[in-house]
């Protein structure tokens, strides 16, 4: 069983930093195709993609973070990242973690349909 585990979100000033991770068991970085996303939930709005990393190594990132957010994995650990720099006020959301074990069209690769396993989430609050 696919399980995906956020941590690393807190409350920092706007301008700040922070560094989020997500742990997953069950799932192993293959050869073969597989597609992990980071998605935010702010209160009242719809989830929406932040950024997304493939087996074949190409990010991608939504137009609001591109050039401030930077998504990575360690598949030694078997843990995926999201380096948040320039935080604003408007990141301020729940960031959940997400897996998908089937490739994924880059146009596609932020929609929240397009993965089958999610994380519980981690807070992220930037005060101005």
């Amino acid at each position: 069983q696919v399980q995906l585990v956020e941590s690393g979100g807190g409350s920092v000033q706007a301008g700040g930093s922070l560094r989020l991770s997500c742990e997953a068991s069950g799932y192993t970085y293959r050869s073969s195709d597989h597609c992990m996303g980071w998605f935010r939930q702010a209160p009242t709005k719809d989830r929406e993609g932040v950024a997304a990393l493939c087996n074949d190594g190409w990010p991608t990132y939504a137009d609001s973070v591109k050039g401030r957010f930077t998504i990575s994995q360690d598949t030694a650990k078997n843990t995926l990242y999201l380096q948040m720099n320039s935080l604003k006020p408007e990141d301020t959301a729940m960031y959940y973690c997400a897996a998908a074990y089937r490739p994924l069209a880059t146009w596609v690769r932020l929609a929240k349909s397009s993965y089958g396993y999610w994380g519980q989430g981690t807070q992220v609050t930037v005060s101005s």
